[in-house]
Formats: C-alpha cells, structure tokens, sequence
C-alpha cells in the first residue's frame, strides 16, 4: 500500500471514530440533561422539567415521538421504496400526500351530508365516513403516480436530474391547483367518534387519545404486510433484486417495467394513505406537502436508500429527536427543535454516507 493510499485509510478511519463519537454525544446528552439536568423552574426551564421530576410527561413525550414516527414510516415507506428501486427522487411524493388528503376531505364532507361546508366533528362520523374516503383517496393517489410513472418517467429512466425537474414540475402544479381548489384555509379531517377518545394506558396514570395509537397500529399493519410482500412473494423479491443489480434483473428476462409501475404505483398509494392520515392527525394547507417531503427525504438520508427497516429507524429517530428536543429544550429556544434533525443527519452521513441501512446502487 502506498503511503498517499496508507494517509487516506487513517483519515478516514479518523473521520469515522469521530462521527461515531459526535453520534454517542448526542444521544447521551440529551439523554442526561431529560434525565437529570432539566430544570422546573427559572429560566432554562422546560415545557415538562427532567423525566426525574415528572416521568408522566416523559413517557407521554416518548408515546408521541413513536406515534409520530408511525406517521412518517407510512409515507417515507412509500418514497424509499421509489427511490430504493427506480433511483428516482420523487419530489411530488408531497404534493400526492396533501392531494390525497384533500381527496378524502371532500368525499367525507360529501358522504356526511355537509357538501363541501367546515367544522365536522367527530361525532357526525362514523367508520364509514372515514374508512371509504381513506380507501378512494388511497386508490387514487396509485393511479395518479402510475400515470404520471408511465407518461413522464418511463422514457428517461437512468436521468435522475431530468426526472427530479419533472417531478418538481409536477409538484408545483398540484400545488397551485391544490390552492386554486381547496382554499388557503387550514383544513382537518374527521375521525370517527369511535377514535375520538383517550385511553387508560394504566401507567403512571396515562390518559392518552386513541387516535395517536390507531396511528401506531395502521403504520405496523402496513409494514408488516410491506415486509411480508418484499421477503415472501415473488414481485418483492425482483424489487429487492432491481435495488441491488438493476440490469441483471433486466438481464434474466424479468419485466422491470412492470415491476417498476408496481412499486410506483404502492409508494405513490402509501403517500396517500398518509394524506389522509396526516390531515385526520392535524390539518391540511398549502405548504404541508413541502414539510411533508422534507420529511421522507430526512428519513430515507438516515435510514438508507431502499431499506424497509431504515425508514423504520430513520422515522423513529427523527419522531423522538423532534418530539424531545420541542419538550425539553428551555421553553424561550423551543423553536431552535429544528436543528437538532439536521444535526442529526449530519452526523449519521458523517458516520455513515449512505444511511444507516443503505448499500452501495
């Protein structure tokens, strides 16, 4: 080995003890200062104080950061799952998340007798009124990104920039029609009056709102039945296969094109479903499919790209890291949360470039 080669294998390894080391500082300083460091009162104190003094709010923040995650794996499963095969980086996966909302806003309003009028509650909505609208927008979300696959993406695959510009393109449509349709007002979707309650969690006294853990469970169903697609069927196999070696698949007589319509077809249906998760759990309005994209982005960078169980991780980490950093921050800096994601995917790309999960294309 030469010396210039010998040089750069120490740097890199330098560079990687230290990236491993700013990661454990910022997990275990965090940690501490929840733990034991957070003061109650005075100036730096926090919303809840240290999980020391009152581990009810601990736990209830820890409760929200996995609810939040579920909410970022259902719609980043969809865009890794994208980028993991096809190598595109779908910049209208946002836009498809809040369309789908608005989509089973409408049909809800619609099917509760209200025309297109605001303010439903829960209790004029029952399973029916939220589960159909969920089911159509999600089907439509599919059609929309398989069309949008065939007639603008099919023909320059491999082009990357080409198809991110035409994705953006396509983005900025939606969102102008989006604006033009459905107002600039802040808009919710129901849950059915069966969801709108809390639940005795019978730790530490808990009282917590059983829609946050009907997040939780559709967001485990749903990557359940994505592992069991990608690990025991046919189809899941060559879309494992097409993320590692493209062309041996194309090679073997597969049809890739088929095969890439699918897999367009269930991310773009998942950034749906999401939609209308996400505008049941807080609201929609211009701008959210942007927040939302940045989002899928952040998890699939930690998590790696085409990796099922690091969008898991990638979610779990950013829901904990924005949940904790908003709770125990000191209440004046709580809008400085923000950098502590991007600290976050700053190191992990220092420690490891291709995320957590993800293999050399």
């Amino acid at each position: 080995m030469s010396r210039r080669a010998r040089t750069l294998a120490l740097r890199t390894r330098a560079l990687r003890v230290v990236g491993w080391t700013l990661l454990a500082i910022l997990v275990v300083a965090p940690v501490l200062w929840v733990l034991f460091f957070a003061p109650t009162t005075g100036k730096l104190a926090t919303s809840f104080g240290s999980a020391v003094h009152d581990p009810k709010d601990f736990l209830i923040t820890v409760l929200n950061g996995v609810t939040a995650a579920a909410l970022y794996f259902v719609v980043a499963s969809g865009f890794t799952l994208i980028f993991g095969l096809m190598r595109v980086v779908n910049m209208a996966h946002g836009a498809f998340f809040l369309f789908g909302g608005y989509v089973a806003l409408r049909l809800q309003r619609n099917l509760v007798g209200e025309g297109a009028g605001f303010g439903l509650t829960s209790a004029q909505v029952n399973m029916t009124h939220w589960l159909v609208p969920a089911i159509v927008a999600t089907l439509v979300i599919a059609a929309m990104g398989l069309t949008m696959q065939q007639v603008f993406l099919r023909w320059n695959q491999g082009q990357e920039l080409r198809q991110a510009l035409i994705t953006i393109a396509i983005s900025i449509i939606l969102a102008d029609q989006m604006l033009a349709h459905f107002g600039g007002v802040a808009e919710d979707i129901a849950w059915p009056r069966n969801f709108d309650k809390f639940v005795n969690l019978r730790v530490e006294g808990i009282q917590y709102t059983a829609t946050r853990l009907v997040i939780l469970a559709i967001a485990v169903a749903i990557g359940v039945l994505l592992w069991f697609w990608l690990k025991r069927t046919r189809t899941g196999m060559v879309i494992r296969a097409g993320v590692d070696d493209r062309a041996m698949v194309s090679a073997l007589g597969i049809n890739i094109q088929l095969t890439f319509a699918i897999a367009f077809a269930v991310g773009s249906a998942l950034a749906g479903l999401g939609g209308v998760i996400g505008g049941s759990f807080a609201s929609l309005a211009p701008g959210v499919d942007a927040n939302w994209l940045l989002y899928s982005l952040v998890v699939v960078i930690i998590g790696g790209m085409g990796s099922l169980g690091g969008a898991a991780i990638g979610s779990l980490l950013l829901g904990l890291t924005s949940n904790f950093s908003a709770a125990y921050l000191p209440s004046s800096y709580t809008y400085y949360s923000i950098i502590f994601t991007f600290v976050l995917v700053a190191i992990v790309l220092a420690v490891r470039p291709l995320g957590l999960f993800g293999r050399p294309a």
